[in-house]
């Protein structure tokens, strides 16, 4: 899966927004009413790292392997950086987003998620 796939992706759930952040931050995040759910890091050297929400249990699981590693500063939440989108699985990298996506969504309230048929 390419770059572009994942940003048509991550566009793809219900009510999301994406945010472009410049200096120093660059990054692109992807949001669900204000709330978070992935983002990708827009300048060099790690342009185009993608970065999702996981699991504690999937938090381990996956930074042990291979071009996974925890995200900078959002590791305490959970937070995984994957250096390259094309080179990971597509199908399990699916599943992670939708994961972020439902868990972002879960912080919201519960009118909010009735609008969103969650």
């Amino acid at each position: 899966m390419h770059v572009s796939d994942v940003k048509d992706l991550c566009l793809s759930f219900t009510d999301v927004t994406v945010a472009e952040r410049g200096e120093p931050s660059n990054i692109l995040t992807y949001k669900v009413r204000a709330r978070n759910f992935a983002y990708f890091k827009t300048s060099e050297p790690e342009r185009w790292r993608f970065s999702v929400r996981v699991s504690p249990e999937r938090f381990l699981e996956l930074t042990d392997q291979p071009g996974v590693k925890p995200a900078r500063y959002m590791h305490r939440f959970h937070w995984i950086t994957i250096v390259n989108v094309s080179e990971f699985d597509p199908d399990y990298l699916l599943e992670l987003i939708s994961w972020s996506y439902r868990k972002a969504c879960s912080t919201l309230s519960k009118k909010s998620q009735r609008e969103l048929n969650l």
